[in-house]
């Protein structure tokens, strides 16, 4: 199994608020957690980066590989709601932190198998042959109106409201993140990426065919070239992982 990882402050942010950690956390298991911080000053980047490495040292710690499928889903969520607890109440302690918070997305990918949790709308990608299905649900605004039908894809494409999130680590005293595991072939690659390549995208279909055409080890140097080539507005960051 191999890990890439790369982020850039994008075309017109003054600031990185993207977080992004990976690693090897037992022999033939990988896990990757991305955030996206949300904040004034440098709150946002204070949120994303306490919930990526709360979250990490959690998951090196209590991973082990004979860990049962229930247990590895308890580890993720008990990892995330707890740092959810950390970051809003440093929040409530400090004035100009009120209001911070951050998007997480994670996966533990270990035996065929990829265990996710994600909050906000930082996403994760399943590419599979040249197919790519999006795993994870965003949690904003925008997609609510979406499901309820009252706009379209391409219209919230420049909907002025594009940003809001409805679930974020930190904004809330309780949070209830979504999880999902889905069976992983040999020849799959799962992709975490922040809003900044996703927003950049009007078809999933043109990151596919960048995974699948360009070396592993160049994905996401690719992956951010394109988003810059289409504007750069905000942070971009990518992982992916292959497994084989």
């Amino acid at each position: 199994m191999k890990v890439y990882t790369k982020t850039d402050i994008g075309q017109k942010r003054t600031e990185n608020q993207d977080r992004v950690w990976s690693s090897a956390i037992e022999d033939g298991a990988a896990a990757v957690i991305l955030c996206d911080g949300m904040g004034g000053e440098n709150a946002g980047s204070f949120a994303s980066e306490t919930t990526v490495n709360f979250i990490s040292e959690r998951v090196k710690r209590g991973f082990r590989s004979d860990l049962s499928r229930n247990s590895i889903r308890n580890l993720l969520i008990t990892s995330v709601t707890s740092a959810n607890t950390l970051v809003f109440d440093l929040a409530e302690r400090n004035s100009e932190m009120l209001g911070m918070g951050t998007t997480c997305v994670a996966v533990i990918a270990y035996s065929g198998r990829a265990y996710i949790i994600n909050v906000g709308d930082s996403r994760l990608y399943h590419v599979f042959g040249n197919n790519i299905q999006q795993i994870t649900k965003d949690h904003s605004y925008i997609n609510k109106l979406i499901e309820d039908g009252q706009i379209t894809e391409e219209e919230s494409k420049t909907h002025p409201k594009r940003n809001c999130l409805t679930r974020a680590v930190g904004a809330e005293a309780m949070l209830t993140p979504d999880y999902y595991e889905i069976d992983l072939q040999d020849d799959s690659i799962l992709m975490l990426c922040s809003d900044g390549l996703h927003h950049a995208s009007s078809d999933d279909v043109a990151i596919a065919e960048i995974i699948v055409n360009n070396p592993l080890h160049k994905v996401c140097d690719k992956l951010i070239e394109y988003a810059l080539e289409t504007g750069g507005r905000d942070n971009i960051t990518v992982a992916v992982v292959s497994v084989k």
